[in-house]
């Protein structure tokens, strides 16, 4: 039958050029500036006498230190511990409030009744998942917010945040 079958000629497609943004007037000083590098999170920490649990109900999960006075070693610790990863607990909604005046009698005193340095980690709902009488990292106070079932419903609607 005949021959090999020659190849086929080739195409040529002609494509429209991209379409280019229009360009903005930048002020000098904003072009000096570099591009901002990645967000920085901030802890989120109030003072108990600043906010009552009914505020953050259903809203953030608090995480309270008390101590007796703002000196107490471990609530240092804690503190420095709580600031080394703000991230870990900015994405699991922590707000982290502080009491450091018993005198003061704060809603939260009242109703946890700590005795010297106390960490407590609470769920938005308001029940308590873990209280230690010692600091705690962000990893640790972590997993034991993530094991809740609030925590698991919320990881679970938003894909894995």
């Amino acid at each position: 039958m005949g021959g090999p079958t020659p190849p086929p000629e080739p195409v040529r497609v002609e494509r429209a050029a991209p379409a280019r943004p229009a360009t903005a007037q930048v002020p000098q000083a904003a072009a000096d500036t570099p591009p901002a590098g990645p967000r920085q999170v901030e802890l989120d920490i109030r003072a108990a006498t600043e906010v009552t649990p009914e505020a953050l109900l259903f809203d953030r999960r608090p995480v309270l230190v008390f101590a007796d006075t703002p000196e107490e070693p471990s609530f240092s610790t804690q503190m420095d511990l709580l600031a080394r990863d703000p991230a870990a607990m900015e994405r699991r909604d922590v707000t982290v409030i502080t009491d450091t005046d018993p005198a003061a009698a704060s809603a939260w005193r009242q109703r946890f009744r700590p005795r010297g340095f106390s960490l407590i980690v609470l769920d938005t709902d308001g029940t308590v998942i873990d209280r230690k009488p010692f600091p705690w990292d962000t990893r640790e106070i972590g997993r034991a917010i993530d094991k809740t079932p609030v925590r698991r419903g919320e990881t679970r609607a938003s894909g894995g945040r």
